[in-house]
């Protein structure tokens, strides 16, 4: 491991998590009583204040990343694991694409059932389960 190196994976763990939580939950529970009194201009405004939040987009790769059973999972790019310098890309990436995502596929992968059909296990890339 370089230096260089390391210091993305310090900026990643010195990232404050719990004030992102803090502030997504605060967004969210704004959205909820938005939805409740039936605002529809005030939940758009706070939709599109969640989409561009840094705190949700963080969150949001740290959960597909590093918190989520299937985390090891990968999809159509094949990529089942980020470094910490590729999850900083893809928070930029996020950043640039929130509006315009265009989701890269699905992986389908057969699982067999007990009756001898098959169901079909349907998997996205990182970035399309961040998004």
């Amino acid at each position: 491991m370089t230096g260089h190196e390391r210091n993305f994976s310090e900026l990643w763990m010195k990232l404050p998590w719990k004030k992102f939580r803090k502030t997504v939950f605060r967004l969210q529970t704004r959205l909820y009583k938005a939805v409740g009194a039936g605002d529809k201009k005030r939940i758009n405004r706070l939709q599109r204040l969640l989409l561009k939040s840094r705190s949700a987009r963080f969150l949001a790769i740290r959960q597909v990343t590093q918190l989520n059973q299937g985390k090891k999972t990968a999809g159509v790019d094949g990529k089942s694991k980020l470094d910490h310098k590729a999850r900083f890309e893809l928070e930029e990436l996020l950043k640039l694409k929130a509006y315009d995502w265009k989701h890269q596929g699905l992986r389908r992968i057969p699982i067999p059932k007990k009756d001898g059909t098959t169901r079909w296990l349907k998997v996205p890339t990182i970035a399309d389960r961040a998004c």
